[in-house]
């Protein structure tokens, strides 16, 4: 672990994978608290990269994602359910929970690719009225369509939407969401220059 590397914000796994050393050790290394001795910081430099935890990530553009989702019908509960994740998580995501899990962020973006430019499917009443709340919930909080976004700056923290609400049609329903298949990225129309 770098002493440049952004300090973990949740406890470090159970069974940490730092030889040797007690995992409130590592935390309060991490956390810039004392200094290492020569045996903690040689046992640092043997983790490999996908043994350490990963930081919690700025959740802006995640939040911006589910919220274009939100325009188009799609509700917490049907995002929470396609993620296997809780209704909860979504909710406190959508209401602006400052950070986010690199895991889950990953999986709202895989979604988002999937369904930004489709409605929520319409076929039951139950279906029908979770739309009508999503899309009323999107109205009033002024929450943009993912046409509006802009995707080079989607996860930069800070980052603001130029526009807010517009009625969107999309270009069809969204099937059901299954992260192990592969899905087709969204392909915009943006102007190129060659340079």
């Amino acid at each position: 672990m770098s002493i440049n590397t952004p300090a973990p914000t949740g406890p470090l796994p159970a069974d940490p994978p730092y030889p040797g050393r007690a995992p409130a050790t590592v935390h309060d290394l991490a956390r810039g608290h004392g200094r290492p001795a020569g045996g903690t910081a040689a046992a640092a430099l043997t983790v490999a990269a996908d043994d350490a935890p990963r930081a919690r990530l700025d959740a802006v553009g995640t939040r911006l994602r589910l919220r274009a989702l939100h325009v188009m019908g799609h509700g917490s509960a049907r995002i929470a359910r396609a993620l296997d994740v809780s209704q909860t998580t979504i909710k406190e995501l959508v209401r602006g929970a400052r950070t986010v899990s690199p895991d889950l962020r990953d999986a709202v973006a895989d979604l988002y690719d999937a369904w930004w430019d489709k409605r929520a499917p319409v076929r039951t009443r139950s279906e029908r009225a979770a739309a009508t709340l999503a899309r009323r919930r999107a109205i009033a909080g002024n929450w943009c369509a993912g046409a509006a976004l802009d995707d080079d700056q989607l996860d930069t923290p800070g980052y603001q939407p130029r526009w807010g609400w517009k009625p969107a049609t999309g270009t069809g329903t969204a099937s059901d969401f299954n992260r192990s298949a592969p899905q087709q990225k969204r392909r915009r129309a943006c102007p190129t220059t060659n340079i």
